[in-house]
Order: C-alpha cells, then sequence, then structure tokens
C-alpha cells in the first residue's frame, strides 16, 4: 500500500554524467606484505586525479574485495564529494571481471582507466583524449613512452602502412633511461631489464609531427566506451590473470593501440620509495614511510621467520579472496 505521492515525480531534471569518466580498480586484501604500502600508493593515485585532471570528469572506484580500512578511505572520500561512483564487491572477481562490469556500466562516453598504483601528471588527460580524438579508430591509448608486444598491435601496424600520411619507423627509439624507470616500477632487476631492452624493438607512428609507440598497457589507457563494450565479457577464471585478452580483442578488431612520447602517468608498484626524485611532493611522505621501516627492522632469525608466515598468510588469504 502506497501513503501519498513520492517526491521524486515533481523533480524536473536529474543530474547528467560527465563525458568523461575515469576509472580506478582496487583490491588490498591486507595492509602487510607485500601490500603494506598500497593504501598509501592508492591515496597518491587518487590525490593526483584530483589535482592534475584538466577536464570535467567523475571518478569511478571499482573495490574488488578490499580490507576495511581501504573501504574506510574509499566510503569518506565519496561522501566527501571526491568519488563520484563507489562499487563495492563482496568478492575479488578479478581485474578482467571488473573490467567487464566498468566498461559496460561507467557513464561517460570516455573511459580513462587506470590501475590503483599509477601516478598522474598535470594535463594528462587532455592531451590522452587529443590522441584518442586524432584517430577515430583508436581502440586505447597509454600516457607514456612503452615498449610492448607487437604481436597485439598487428592491426595497428597493417593500418598505418596503407596510410599515405603516415610514416612507421622500426629502431630503438625508447631512451635506456624511459625503459628502466617503468621496468624497475615493476620489480625487475637492472640487469633483467638491461637484458631484455638490448634485444627489442620498437615501431613508431610518425604523423603531423609527432609520433607514437606501437603498442599499450593494460595498466592504463583511454578509450572511447563504446570500443571497450565490444570485447566484453572478457573471461576471468583467475584474479590477475587473462588481462591480455583485453589487449588481444582490441587488435582483433581491429582497432590502434598506442602510446605516448611523453609521461603524462607513472606507474609506482607497491611502495613509494625511490620515487620522491620524480615526485618531489612525495618526499615527506616517503621519509615518513622510510623512518616507519627502519622501525620495523628486527633480529634477521625472526625476521626471516615472519616473512615465511606473512608469505603463508598471503597465500591462504589470496586463495580464499579470489
Amino acid at each position: 500500500m502506497r501513503v501519498g505521492q513520492n517526491p521524486a515525480k515533481f523533480v524536473s531534471d536529474v543530474s547528467q554524467p560527465a563525458k568523461i569518466t575515469v576509472a580506478v580498480i582496487t583490491y588490498i586484501p591486507f595492509l602487510g606484505g607485500y601490500y603494506a604500502e598500497s593504501l598509501e600508493v592508492l591515496k597518491v593515485c587518487l590525490e593526483s586525479i584530483w589535482q592534475n585532471t584538466d577536464l570535467p570528469f567523475d571518478l569511478l572506484v571499482f573495490d574488488n574485495a578490499s580490507c576495511g580500512e581501504v573501504r574506510h578511505y574509499l566510503q569518506d572520500a565519496q561522501e566527501r564529494g571526491k568519488i563520484q561512483f563507489l562499487w563495492l564487491s563482496d568478492k575479488n572477481i578479478g581485474k578482467a571481471g571488473a573490467w567487464n562490469v566498468i566498461f559496460g556500466g561507467a557513464p561517460g562516453e570516455i573511459i580513462a582507466y587506470a590501475d590503483s598504483d599509477v601516478y598522474f601528471y598535470p594535463g594528462w588527460l587532455s592531451a590522452m583524449v587529443d590522441v584518442l580524438e586524432r584517430f577515430p579508430n583508436l581502440g586505447m591509448v597509454t600516457g607514456m613512452p612503452l615498449w610492448s608486444p607487437l604481436e597485439y598491435a598487428e592491426n595497428t601496424i597493417r593500418w598505418a602502412k596503407n596510410q599515405p600520411d603516415i610514416e612507421l619507423r622500426e629502431g630503438q627509439f625508447l631512451a635506456w633511461e624511459d625503459y628502466w624507470r617503468h621496468s624497475r616500477s615493476l620489480g625487475k632487476s637492472e640487469s633483467e631489464a638491461r637484458q631484455h631492452f638490448e634485444s627489442r624493438r620498437d615501431i613508431c607512428l610518425f604523423v603531423q609531427g609527432e609520433h607514437y609507440y606501437v603498442g599499450a598497457g593494460h595498466f592504463q589507457f583511454v578509450a572511447r566506451k563504446r570500443v571497450l563494450q565490444e570485447v566484453i565479457p572478457l573471461p576471468s577464471a583467475r584474479p590477475m590473470g587473462q588481462v591480455r585478452t583485453l589487449d588481444i580483442a582490441l587488435n582483433e578488431k581491429g582497432y590502434l593501440r598506442l602510446s605516448t612520447p611523453r609521461w603524462w602517468i607513472q606507474h609506482l608498484g607497491n611502495t613509494l620509495q625511490g620515487w620522491n626524485g620524480e615526485l618531489p611532493f612525495l618526499q615527506a611522505k616517503v621519509s615518513s614511510i622510510a623512518v616507519q621501516q627502519k622501525r620495523k627492522t628486527l633480529w634477521k632469525p625472526l625476521r626471516q621467520l615472519l616473512i615465511w608466515l606473512n608469505n603463508r598468510t598471503f597465500e591462504l588469504l589470496y586463495r580464499h579472496k579470489s
């Protein structure tokens, strides 16, 4: 039985979403071990979005079953109007599973996606949207000079070869400093990175005085929602596996995959240590974390035992969550 009339019937209009949705996936199951600094990294990620995004946008955060401390931070941010859409999953449905939800339900016409360990430099969004508008058949663009496997960009190369105003060049265009800057954020040793750096090849697309690296990354990209909706649902049987299915699907659909020659974003990894040189505002935060880590120095045998226990705990929690 209804009593009276719903007041919403007398509202003449509703708020409209922004054209661009900036979307971030979070998964921090506990604050220890590998994830000890992950909440601080997440805060830096979101702060850089709030401070350095130069176009109107809505922020969408999909939380993939993080711990209570992380959810409390996200809910507080939403209550303060900093997050427009906060989607909370009670279980980890995997990165590809979260993509399926975001690509299908994000309100914007353009989706600017990032993992929760990405830092954004001033002006990043307008620069990447400009690339998107320059290439109507662009599937995804990543905002940094990036080497990526060329087998996932075969159609980009094929298309560019048939364009009279575009030149393809093959060589080693990516400087070691740029390659190492990203590789170290992935946990690679310098010797391992140098070995791969020397054996790789780059292909760049030159057009109207600008160039772009052929290939893109799935940790950060900007894309049109209608394009992303063509490739869902993506298979999601593992938490972190199968992310290449997005690269493969866009390539098979004939869409371009490109990366910018300028650093508009930076992958951080699971720690803020070592980034104060590139990101000066982190100096105080990094120093504070370093002091905390120093205080945690323990007798070596005890430390080894705790590391073993942490690894076992992580395995059990990870299996349970996934």
